[in-house]
């Protein structure tokens, strides 16, 4: 199973939020993706996939920097 979840673009490039599993285990990943020279996106090693439980941590910890941010 892999599902995108969202596109966010980023220059030239894209950010894809999925979910995905794995012998049996999900996961959900962050992905830099590019477009190659026929127009299809492909995925490169920039990224993190990640078991929910601790993705939970990573949002959080996003979410305390943001509001740092002000």
């Amino acid at each position: 199973m892999e599902k995108a979840i969202k596109d966010i673009e980023k220059g030239e490039d894209m950010i894809r939020i999925e979910l995905s599993e794995f012998k049996g285990n999900q996961y959900i990943g962050a992905r830099i993706y590019y477009m190659d020279d026929k127009g299809d996106w492909k995925p490169t090693r920039k990224g993190l996939t990640l078991v929910p439980e601790v993705m939970v941590q990573v949002r959080d910890a996003i979410n305390n920097a943001l509001e740092e941010l002000g």
